[in-house]
């Protein structure tokens, strides 16, 4: 159903490298590219991801309310993906870990990334 997701930037380059490096350890890598634009995919065709310098002129600012989450394998993978966000300069919004209070299979890490967009990598093991 969800064919792509946009966040803006106000530094394409800053923000093109700290994606390459965090979405690589999902599997995923440049699929498009274009002054002011950066699109990432697992290579499924389906959803893609991307960065934009807004067209209007105006500086990019996240939205409040707004969250994308990224999809993680494991508990394992969702831990090394949020340290590394951590790590190339994204802020803390909750720490990797267990969400009971949501439901007790869910696992997450949120942070905001450089242009202060909320992100959130997640493992959801739903029982069988």
């Amino acid at each position: 159903m969800l064919g792509y997701v946009m966040v803006g930037t106000n530094d394409i380059e800053k923000a093109g490298k700290f994606y390459d490096t965090l979405l690589a350890e999902l599997g995923a890598k440049r699929n498009m590219e274009a002054d002011g634009f950066i699109s990432w995919s697992s290579g499924d065709g389906t959803t893609s991801f991307a960065v934009i310098k807004p067209n209007d002129g105006n500086p990019a600012t996240p939205g409040n309310g707004n969250m994308m989450a990224l999809f993680a394998p494991s508990t394992e993978m969702v831990d090394k993906v949020y340290n590394l966000a951590i790590k190339m300069g994204a802020t803390c919004e909750g720490p990797a870990g267990p969400r009971p209070d949501f439901d007790p299979n869910f696992y997450a890490g949120y942070f905001r990334d450089l242009d202060g967009n909320k992100m959130n990598v997640f493992n959801f093991n739903m029982p069988t």
